[in-house]
């Protein structure tokens, strides 16, 4: 028997956060969407992406709808906010294909639709490590079959993130990404885990062993340093990838990303 669809909640799933933003914060992680998800938002019948949590100020939904429109001209991008004065604060930057709407983890599309593309940057830092597999639950069961939702956190400029991508049937990758010039170690980057992760940089846990591993990795591959930052970056995380499970290539690399599959990094308990 097919399972009952629930009924939309009364009021919006999730609490209020702090609502800091600024313009160009999330262009490394809306590049990484772009690539990655370029194909499946090529292909889905219905390419709205919802930009969840964007904050006291709409940038971040406004540059969303730019960059995915060099991958699909009719991307439409809902920016959705459980804090109802920056919904209307919102509403003078909606045009064509940029709306903004009330609610939270529920993701009130309305229509039936289900998002091509769900991104929480950001939103989860302020909750509990044990709210987050039922948020991510929650978000992924309101993914289209070929949806993508990405979550995980970044400075206040954009220079370092960390994001877990997860499909509709769960986590599948954790992407380390920063402004070369600005990095002294890889493990500067784990100040940025998601809550997810951030709790289980400790000896013992798997991503407190990749982080080590990156350092030594980065390290060794001091002498590429006068190439340049990124030729050290390149060079690191070729000799990182004989001990994990890189999913990218140099084409991102060259852009101060690694990608790994989530079941090397995730919580040991």
């Amino acid at each position: 028997m097919a399972a009952r669809t629930p009924s939309p909640p009364s009021r919006p799933v999730g609490a209020v956060t702090r609502g800091t933003t600024n313009p160009n914060r999330l262009r490394r992680m809306d590049r990484w969407i772009a690539d990655a998800h370029g194909p499946a938002l090529r292909r889905s019948a219905d390419p709205v992406a919802v930009d969840l949590g964007y904050g006291a100020a709409p940038w971040t939904a406004v540059e969303l709808l730019a960059r995915l429109r060099t991958v699909r001209a009719d991307a439409e991008v809902v920016g959705v906010e459980i804090e109802p004065a920056r919904v209307a604060a919102a509403e003078p930057y909606a045009r064509e294909g940029l709306s903004f709407r009330h609610g939270g983890f529920e993701v009130p599309l309305g229509g039936g639709r289900r998002p091509a593309l769900i991104r929480a940057a950001n939103v989860l830092r302020q909750y509990d490590e044990g709210e987050v597999a039922a948020v991510w639950a929650r978000l992924c069961a309101r993914l289209a079959p070929d949806g993508l939702l990405v979550e995980g956190t970044c400075d206040e400029i954009g220079r370092r993130h960390v994001w877990v991508a997860l499909g509709p049937e769960g986590p599948r990758t954790v992407t380390f990404a920063t402004r070369l010039g600005s990095l002294a170690t890889p493990s500067d980057l784990a100040e940025r885990l998601p809550k997810a992760l951030i709790h289980r940089n400790v000896p013992g846990e798997p991503v407190h062993a990749f982080l080590r591993d990156f350092d030594r990795a980065w390290a060794a591959a001091a002498p590429y340093a006068s190439l340049g930052a990124r030729q050290r970056w390149i060079r690191t995380v070729s000799t990182l990838r004989a001990d994990w499970p890189v999913t990218d290539g140099p084409r991102r690399w060259r852009q101060g990303e690694v990608t790994v599959r989530w079941e090397a990094l995730a919580p040991a308990s």
